[in-house]
């Protein structure tokens, strides 16, 4: 019997191995790469110069466009023009070499860059009819774990690229890590106040700014890249750059969590709905709302048998799966028997609805239209959003609550859409006040002052008297008014209310 190898003999083997390894690493691959001209050329990139302001205020603009049309083509145009990587490269190796002027340089011109960015963004929504959320901008506004693993893959292979010449591959890692429509996202969260969006798309820019330049220091510093840093520096910075990964990988795997629930509960949601009907039945449309309190659900079915009691069965079963309450609604058309024939009524339910909604859209814009006295071209429709938005011309005699009362006329018959008449800039009516709180005609004209507010992105300027020009200044506060407060003695119970300018 041939005796085992001692433990001693195996550790000084796998010590030889690990040895044997390093030494061909570096003279098989870190003594093939030119440092010198790879930092220099990382150096001349992350200048903050005009023909870098020039292409990132080009690149913010095709992307904040092509979010709000919708367009992933064009939002892939702004992301190969951006020149905000190399500035991200460049704190990645300034980091991973110890220079820290380097690293000052490339920082500033990454600052600059990403605040020009999003005002720039943020400008063109204020400018622009269409501010409504797309599918391009709410795809950027829920970063998850994934996010993190694709900034950290596209990093390494775009680093990777740098160090050994093949600065080609980088065009499709800009693509890849997509750092200019976050921007472009958190610019229009800005510019039309939705929170929700701005620190979403933050998250998702930080996450991939982060991930870059920390995975870009731990591969220059693989590849050998000298570094003026004591070894309990470079130990501290390795234990830093992890913490870091570990910091953001929290959150995002907390959004991730809730999204698997969500893709599982749609599942679930799907088979309790079949399972309440036979074989041949089909579902042709579902529509699931997992923010509202509870949980609604829009369901279509395509059956060869009408069941009256479906939607108290599917509700009882969806319930007991989800552990939570639910609202369902099921809509049932009858078909013919088998497979096919419900397979051909989905297609012509599909295009019966398709054609309904388009006809729909048609004489809500011909009714905008008219009410707003403009053209019928004048009116912006989003069918995809349901959101139409109209700027009406001025009417004789019409005051604001006569813009108001048309709007809401017009919105009571289209529940399912987002109806926005922008009314011309009347004067705001005056705001009478009883002991400190707006009386009934008090409390509807902040009502009607906030309706036109926000329909026209305006700021208002209150006077009056200190307490009631403070009360009202936060009851518009409340509905996302921009205020400015104009104090005068012995004027209690009245608030005067008049439009200020932009900067106001």
């Amino acid at each position: 019997m041939m005796a085992s190898n001692p433990p001693e003999t195996r550790a000084h083997s796998f010590t030889r191995v690990v040895l044997s390894w390093r030494q061909w690493w570096r003279k098989a691959v870190v003594g093939t790469v030119d440092q010198a001209d790879v930092i220099n050329r990382r150096r001349q990139e992350c200048s903050l110069s005009a023909r870098y302001l020039f292409m990132l205020s080009m690149s913010a603009g095709i992307a904040i466009l092509g979010l709000l049309l919708s367009s992933p083509a064009v939002v892939i145009g702004a992301m190969l023009l951006s020149p905000l990587m190399d500035p991200i490269m460049g704190v990645g190796f300034a980091l991973a070499i110890g220079d820290f002027h380097w690293l000052k340089q490339a920082g500033r011109s990454l600052l600059v860059g990403t605040l020009l960015a999003i005002l720039f963004c943020a400008f063109v929504v204020l400018l622009s009819p269409l501010q409504t959320v797309t599918a391009e901008i709410a795809a950027r506004t829920r970063p998850n774990l994934f996010d993190l693993g694709v900034a950290l893959f596209s990093a390494l292979a775009g680093t990777y690229a740098m160090i050994r010449g093949r600065e080609g591959t980088v065009v499709g890692v800009a693509i890849a890590t997509a750092l200019m429509p976050p921007l472009a996202v958190v610019g229009f969260g800005l510019a039309t106040l939705n929170w929700t969006v701005f620190t979403g798309a933050l998250l998702l820019f930080v996450t991939n700014l982060v991930t870059i330049a920390l995975t870009a220091a731990l591969m220059a510093r693989a590849y050998g890249f000298r570094t003026s840093l004591t070894e309990r520096q470079t130990q501290l910075q390795a234990l830093a750059i992890m913490a870091v990964f570990i910091a953001l990988a929290i959150p995002l795997g907390i959004s991730l969590r809730q999204i698997a629930w969500e893709a599982q509960a749609s599942r679930t949601i799907r088979g309790e709905l079949l399972d309440e009907f036979d074989n041949n039945a089909r579902l042709s449309q579902i529509d699931i709302n997992f923010d509202a309190e509870p949980v609604t659900i829009a369901a279509t079915v395509l059956t060869p048998t009408i069941r009256s009691d479906a939607e108290e069965a599917a509700g009882r079963a969806i319930r007991r799966q989800l552990g939570q309450a639910v609202e369902i609604s099921i809509t049932q058309y009858q078909v013919g028997i088998g497979a096919k024939a419900a397979e051909e009524a989905q297609l012509a339910a599909a295009r019966a609805r398709e054609a309904a909604d388009r006809q729909r859209a048609e004489e809500l814009s011909v009714r905008l239209a008219l009410v707003a006295g403009v053209a019928e071209k004048d009116v912006l429709l989003d069918r995809e959003r349901r959101h139409a938005l109209v700027t009406a011309k001025p009417l004789t005699g019409a005051g604001l609550a006569t813009y108001r009362e048309l709007e809401g006329r017009i919105a009571a018959t289209e529940p399912e859409w987002t109806i926005e008449l922008r009314p011309p800039a009347r004067p705001l009516p005056a705001i009478e006040f009883d002991d400190g709180e707006p009386t009934p005609q008090g409390a509807d004209a902040i009502a009607l002052i906030g309706w036109a507010a926000q329909r026209l992105g305006a700021p208002v300027i209150l006077s009056g008297g200190e307490t009631d020009v403070k009360r009202a200044a936060e009851l518009l506060d409340g509905q996302g008014i921009v205020t400015r407060e104009e104090t005068a003695s012995g004027r209690d119970g009245k608030v005067t209310a008049r439009w200020g300018a932009p900067g106001d």
